[in-house]
């Protein structure tokens, strides 16, 4: 008589309870060497001869051999890779993990610890009772072994952030980022219309710890009307390898670069750079990253440049804009160009801030380079040159820093003092002094230039200096930069007479009120002055039933080649349903007001979109933005209209492509030829992933990557089980990984997807698998254990695949599922021939 599945089933719970009842059971004391003999008379099965229940014989046994694994040490986690297990040398029958010399590198032991390691298996394994208090777990359920150390054998560690030895350098692969923008504007009265294309990227290769980039740039613009031929342009802006040094915490890199340097004026060269990385320390000792804001008028285009590269590119609505993520290696003066829909453009210049110059006491950071200026057509010009400085922590709170540059006819020389003022804040102060020879002229420039630089967070009055900094510059005094522009093209660019420059923010919680402050002010020896205002402040408040409601002001200007560009931003907001937000605002410049009302929606985590209509002095005006975050790009797109003006309509997308051994996927982009995690489905297709930011369905191959990723960071990637097919299950849904700059990580989730059935194994000869036999796919995961008469529930199958069945620790037969499965197989049980192995299987 055949069991319904119900019946099948309750067999399978039973034996899944009496086993745990032997394992657990408190008269069967257990050992690692002890085996547990099972009493099989209490099993409702029909052939008490044929089971085989060997794996499940001894607590915690896993079967000499080797294995992929996941390694867990204490609360984190590292790579998966092969584990190995074997007999204990006093325990023939036994089994033990081996942990290699390899891992034990990856596990973030103390030096002094490392020293006083045992070892067995003719010194391959660690001894683990060499390290009192440290335990080791194999689990093949899910695929991992955990290790549990003592945490004062370890290296220091933080929350989100590894010790070197837990860094991991990635996989080879390919790589191809790209920021792409287009623009097509109709101008009503002049009948023209103007079409652009601008992009920049980053094309690279990793073998190993290196990286290999090419950073590319291009624009199109073309205007109908005027008789001009299309102006076109790309470029390959920098060839370029780098590569990490754990052990000095720095970067080294080879090729075309941009000196990186605290004390000396950024300027392009060929050569090699070996500079601390602050990013490799943690989080609480890293410096200061530079944020530009300012605001739109329409949709526009902004562009963030230094001496001809471009750094960073988007399209933004209108209203205010705040940029936060630009690499905190770019350092001295940026160029910033507002291109708005309208026509009309905002142009200035600011100076990345830099916090005071401070180093931990007894611990040293610095930053050396050499080799000769060059330029965009990647030719050499200029005097082999080198240059070094650096910081010492004396002693609790003071610091002391300077550097060199020394290239032929230039010189330089800085040094200066760093000061930690505790509850006062940090303030540094150092002095360069320059000299430099023309050929076209006879004397030399001798000249100096101080700065003094302040941060400080007022922790009681919710308040913090961001960056406060003052610098004046003799007429004299000469940077790199102005050296070669003086010695090759016969003009001084820039001649800096005084900077002031303050990042200020403040909280009034008791108001709800928020504000932000930033000023630049430039003067020059030989030009006008410069001045850059930038204040936002900003409000929640409730009025009766409608609560949320924000209040927000920014006010900027602009002083540019002694024009004014002043504007002014008012707006006021209140929720309106589910993700949705009403709003008004006035904008104000020098050549318009405009009034409009605005719709904000968030559709989903994916999709967001914004309408406005208003009306200017120079006509009634319609914007629309659209945002959507892809799985293989991000997209967005925009519009504006201004009656009897203008029409206009953007588009961008940023995005990349990542090819490996593993694999590959298109994805979207943050940091061009950045940090990126391939995640792998192990071939299921449609599973939603995501790092810190929005799901990404895996592609077809069950291949995804995300590049949300920060370096040297503790990362956390998972599956949104919530969104996860009803026909997939995952044992694995959480990874982590830190990894160095630039990797291409990997790490792979145990995902099966498949249906569900009932069915009987049949051997040869009419006999059935033994109970407890397991039915493995194709990957190696466990689909089913045959229970009594060879019936086995199975899990995450699919039409026409071949799966084994193991018994004795071994592959015995495979069966072959039908090419189409019928859709009622639970309640329908499968007759599944089992067939022997060939000798060669």
């Amino acid at each position: 008589m055949m069991l319904s599945p119900a019946g099948k089933l309750f067999r399978f719970q039973v034996l899944g309870l009496c086993i745990t009842l032997a394992l657990g059971s408190s008269s069967t004391r257990v050992y690692a060497e002890d085996g547990i003999q099972f009493n099989t008379d209490i099993l409702d099965v029909n052939d008490r001869k044929n089971i085989d229940l060997s794996q499940f014989s001894r607590s915690g046994y896993i079967m000499p051999g080797s294995y992929s694994m996941v390694v867990h040490i204490n609360k984190n986690e590292l790579p998966e890779q092969k584990i190995s297990f074997y007999p204990p040398d006093n325990d023939p029958d036994g089994s033990r993990a081996c942990i290699t010399k390899a891992l034990v590198e990856q596990l973030g032991l103390k030096q002094e610890m490392m020293r006083s390691l045992s070892w067995w298996h003719q010194g391959e394994c660690l001894d683990e009772s060499s390290l009192k208090g440290m335990e080791s777990r194999g689990d093949l359920a899910t695929a991992a072994i955990y290790l549990s150390v003592p945490q004062a054998y370890m290296e220091y560690s933080s929350e989100d952030w590894d010790p070197p030895s837990r860094w991991d350098e990635g996989i080879p692969g390919l790589l191809f980022d790209y920021n792409l923008n287009a623009q097509s504007r109709h101008q009503q009265k002049e009948g023209t219309r103007e079409y652009s294309v601008s992009g920049n990227g980053t094309a690279g290769a990793n073998l190993g710890a290196w990286r290999l980039r090419a950073d590319w740039q291009g624009q199109l613009n073309h205007q109908t009307g005027v008789g001009q031929p299309t102006d076109k342009k790309l470029d390959w802006s920098r060839y370029y390898a780098y590569r990490a040094i754990p052990a000095l915490r720095s970067r080294l890199t080879l090729g075309e670069d941009y000196l990186d340097s605290g004390i000396f004026e950024s300027f392009r060269f060929s050569g090699a750079s070996l500079v601390s990385d602050d990013n490799m320390l943690p989080p609480n000792l890293r410096g200061y990253a530079p944020e530009v804001v300012g605001v739109a008028k329409t949709n526009a285009k902004v562009t963030i440049s230094q001496q001809g590269r471009v750094i960073y590119e988007t399209q933004v609505a209108a209203g205010p804009f705040r940029i936060q993520d630009i690499n905190d290696a770019i350092s001295g003066e940026l160029d910033v160009r507002v291109e708005e829909q309208d026509g009309s453009i905002q142009a200035f210049k600011m100076n990345t801030a830099s916090i005071p110059y401070l180093t931990r006491p007894g611990s040293w950071r610095f930053k050396l380079a050499a080799g000769k200026p060059s330029d965009w057509q990647h030719h050499s010009r200029g005097p082999l040159f080198g240059t070094g400085e650096f910081s010492w922590g004396i002693s609790n709170g003071w610091s002391l820093y300077g550097g060199a540059l020394a290239g032929g006819d230039y010189n330089a020389l800085s040094l200066g003092v760093g000061r930690d003022l505790m509850m006062f804040g940090a303030l540094s102060f150092d002095a360069t002094q320059s000299r430099a020879r023309l050929p076209q002229q006879e004397k030399t420039l001798s000249g100096g230039s101080y700065r003094v630089s302040y941060s400080k967070t007022f922790d009681e009055l919710d308040s913090q200096v961001t960056f406060a900094g003052y610098r004046f510059s003799e007429e004299d005094y000469m940077s790199m930069s102005e050296y070669l522009d003086a010695r090759y093209y016969g003009n001084r660019v820039g001649n800096n007479k005084e900077m002031y420059t303050i990042t200020f923010n403040k909280q009034f919680r008791d108001w709800g009120l928020s504000t932000y402050l930033n000023y630049n002010h430039q003067t020059y020896w030989d030009r006008p002055a410069n001045d850059r205002y930038s204040l936002t402040a900003s409000r929640y408040f409730d009025i009766g039933d409608f609560k949320n409601l924000s209040l927000s002001l920014s006010a900027y200007r602009n002083r540019y080649n002694e024009t004014n560009d002043d504007g002014m931003y008012l707006s006021l907001s209140m929720p309106w349903g589910n993700g949705a937000t009403l709003s008004y605002n006035t904008t104000v410049n020098r050549n318009d007001n405009t009034h409009r009302v605005g719709y904000y929606n968030r559709v989903d985590e994916h999709n967001n979109y914004q309408v406005s209509a208003g009306s200017a002095r120079s006509g009634a005006n319609l914007n629309g933005y659209y945002n959507h975050e892809g799985d293989v790009a991000r997209l967005s797109a925009n519009a504006s209209y201004q009656a009897g003006r203008y029409s206009a309509v953007g588009l961008s997308a940023q995005g990349g492509m990542t090819v490996t051994q593993e694999g590959g996927a298109l994805h979207r982009s943050t940091v061009m030829g950045g940090t990126r995690l391939l995640l792998d489905t192990n071939g299921v297709a449609g599973v939603p992933v995501r790092g810190y930011g929005s799901t990404v369905s895996t592609n077809r191959f069950g291949k995804a990557v995300v590049a949300d990723v920060n370096s040297y960071y503790r990362n956390k990637a998972s599956i949104d089980l919530n969104k996860l097919g009803d026909n997939a299950e995952a044992t694995r849904s959480v990874v982590q990984a830190t990894l160095t700059e630039g990797a291409i990580g990997y790490r792979k989730f145990d995902v099966i997807a498949g249906e569900k059935a009932m069915a009987i194994v049949k051997l040869a000869d009419g006999s059935t698998p033994p109970f407890g036999a397991t039915v493995l796919n194709a990957r190696k995961q466990e689909t089913g254990i045959v229970n009594d008469g060879g019936s086995v529930y199975l899990s995450g199958i699919n039409a026409g695949e071949t799966m084994t069945v193991h018994w004795n620790g071994a592959a015995q037969c495979q069966i072959q599922l039908p090419s189409s499965l019928p859709t009622d197989m639970l309640m329908r049980t499968l007759l599944l021939p089992c067939r022997p192995l060939a000798p060669a299987e």
